[in-house]
């Protein structure tokens, strides 16, 4: 079945490739036209066999077509006649050869180009997707299918579409070619047709469901992997080395068998088409010999005709043993084409406007929100936040914390009710705009495997190095830095390994100077350092606060002293806002108003 229901015969997704391979169409035209080189050479091929047999060794002469292109001298002795058959074997090989080596370079250049445009293409489309999508499909199926069924569009046309084009086109080439010589051969072959393709036909419906499950347990198997090596040291705590390689055999496991099952079908089938194959030799040499026999063939015609016999039956295998490969490479190409099937859940609305930069006035308006419809997880908040002021919010794991900030942010996109940014609804504005409107510092610092420059640009990429050493200096990471041999040109590994997390925590906060949002979202930025880590953390944030509007998801109460108000949430809910000196009510004293104004 395709996206919409409807039942999928395989032109769909076919129709998709070639729409995706249209920009290469110029160097696929030319292996298509490189290929069907091939059926005049393989004409060519047997020729200096039959002069050698019927003009050298016997008394016949040269073949008519080779007699008006050669010189008559050519034709005069048979020692003049073998070297005609030399000469022509000879240059038909270099030929082949020439045709052969630009074919090669030219599909590969083609194959990797058609690869690299679709991978690009998906990169580009899933990392505009929303949140939803990556917690609904994850982020290493997404992987899987970026760097190994993308490959896949390659085969199809370069190592499928075209040898199929091309063996239709030497089919009825050689098919013409030997009917002129005995039409009777030919019919032998034109009767076997009908055999393979069913055979064919068999195949594909043995190996489509199978295919599916292999790359299934393939994208498992990378899951599991993954997870174990980016997860290494709670393994090694734990000593759980001996689990995880416990539950990576048992799905690679299983992905062998099912190979294999699929490797024993294809096998089946290919074996189906050899002896297929055999029998219409053997009975197109039966029928030869007798034609010879009667004279109705020459010994060299005979010759010919069965090396035309074996180049004939190459593309009805080419033809029959391409059908279960591409397959395979169908069921790739549909697990990737389906990542452009999925649509953003957060998306620009018709003119949207732009903004440069906001003030910072943050209204909730009954915003209710639900990941999976029916299992809604905010309840009608409302509260206002004026220009330049700090909030915390507090409740415990799972009230929705996050996820406020969250649909703040537009990661997602209210299921009820409005966030308005400076007076107006945030789906008003273009979200490229809104994005940079927000610099976020979280529990765990996300860093890049770049340098430190690069780490702490990444907000800003056309920073100059200036204001890179001033966001550092602000973050109180300058002095680490300068320590390092190479300062901020150090690679620091994936993820920033080679940081400590008080180190790693410092970038964050000075790719939150650099970007100069005027909404700071800080969530629970130091809840594991120690703490003199976090004091120095928390003098660093303290500057980064100062003429931003700020919301702070914390535990430590200590981190919300100089809040202006608190939320507190429970279960979805808005509980109540406290006004100042959070720390002698949140927890206890009466419930506040469901709508509150922190004002100036």
């Amino acid at each position: 079945m395709d996206a919409t229901g409807r039942r999928d015969n395989g032109l769909g997704v076919y129709r998709r490739v070639l729409a995706e391979a249209r920009p290469c169409w110029r160097p696929l035209l030319g292996i298509l036209l490189l290929a069907l080189l091939t059926t005049p050479l393989s004409l060519l091929l047997p020729l200096p066999l039959k002069i050698a047999v019927d003009s050298v060794i016997g008394n016949q002469p040269l073949p008519r077509m080779l007699a008006r292109l050669l010189p008559s001298a050519a034709g005069g002795s048979a020692m003049a006649k073998l070297g005609v058959a030399a000469g022509l074997l000879i240059a038909v090989s270099v030929l082949f050869n020439l045709q052969s080596l630009a074919s090669w370079l030219l599909q590969t250049y083609t194959g990797e180009k058609l690869v690299l445009d679709l991978r690009t293409r998906l990169f580009w489309h899933v990392q505009r997707l929303s949140l939803g999508f990556y917690e609904r499909l994850g982020t290493r199926d997404t992987a899987y299918r970026i760097e190994h069924d993308a490959p896949s569009i390659q085969f199809i046309i370069v190592q499928g579409m075209v040898p199929f084009l091309t063996a239709i086109f030497s089919f009825v080439a050689m098919l013409y070619v030997t009917a002129r010589l005995s039409w009777r051969l030919a019919a032998i072959s034109v009767a076997l047709s009908p055999i393979l393709f069913l055979l064919a036909r068999r195949s594909t419906l043995g190996t489509r469901s199978g295919w599916k499950r292999v790359k299934e347990l393939d994208s498992s198997a990378m899951l599991v992997m993954n997870e174990a090596l980016a997860g290494v040291r709670a393994v090694k705590a734990f000593g759980q080395e001996a689990q995880e390689e416990r539950r990576f055999v048992r799905r690679s496991t299983e992905r062998m068998w099912q190979q294999i099952r699929l490797a024993s079908i294809q096998a089946s089938f290919y074996v189906a088409i050899a002896m297929t194959i055999a029998g219409g030799t053997t009975a197109a040499l039966v029928v030869g010999t007798i034609q010879v026999r009667s004279g109705q063939l020459t010994l060299g015609e005979l010759l010919l005709v069965m090396a035309y016999m074996a180049q004939l039956y190459e593309p009805l295998r080419t033809i029959s043993s391409k059908v279960p490969e591409v397959e395979s490479w169908r069921v790739s190409m549909e697990r990737a084409l389906s990542l452009l099937d999925e649509v953003p859940d957060v998306v620009d609305r018709p003119g949207a406007a732009p903004l440069m930069r906001a003030s910072g006035e943050v209204e909730f308006r009954n915003v209710s929100f639900e990941y999976r419809r029916g299992h809604p997880v905010l309840h009608d908040i409302s509260f206002e936040v004026a220009a330049g002021k700090r909030v915390g919010i507090i409740g415990p794991s799972g009230s929705g914390k996050s996820t406020l900030m969250s649909l703040l942010t537009r990661f997602y996109d209210v299921s009820a009710g409005q966030i308005l940014l400076d007076g107006d609804d945030l789906r008003d504005y273009r979200l490229s705009d809104i994005c940079r409107q927000f610099a976020i510092v979280g529990q765990q610092p996300i860093l890049f495997s770049t340098t430190l420059a690069g780490n702490i640009a990444y907000g800003r990429p056309e920073a100059t190095r200036e204001e890179i050493v001033a966001a550092a200096t602000a973050a109180n990471a300058h002095e680490f830095i300068s320590r390092l041999p190479q300062g901020y040109d150090t690679e620091i590994g994936e993820r920033g390994v080679q940081l400590s997390g008080g180190e790693a925590q410092r970038i964050t906060l000075a790719r939150a100077f650099l970007k100069q949002a005027p909404i700071l979202i800080l969530d629970e930025p130091t809840s594991a350092l120690d703490a003199a880590t976090e004091s120095a953390i928390l003098r660093a944030t303290e500057a980064l606060m100062r003429r931003r509007t700020v919301f702070i998801i914390a535990h430590r109460l200590s981190t919300l002293e100089k809040c202006d108000a608190v939320l507190a949430l429970e279960d979805g809910r808005l509980a109540r806002i406290i006004e100042s000196s959070p720390t002698a009510a949140v927890g206890a004293g009466p419930a506040l108003a469901p709508v509150a104004v922190v004002s100036n």
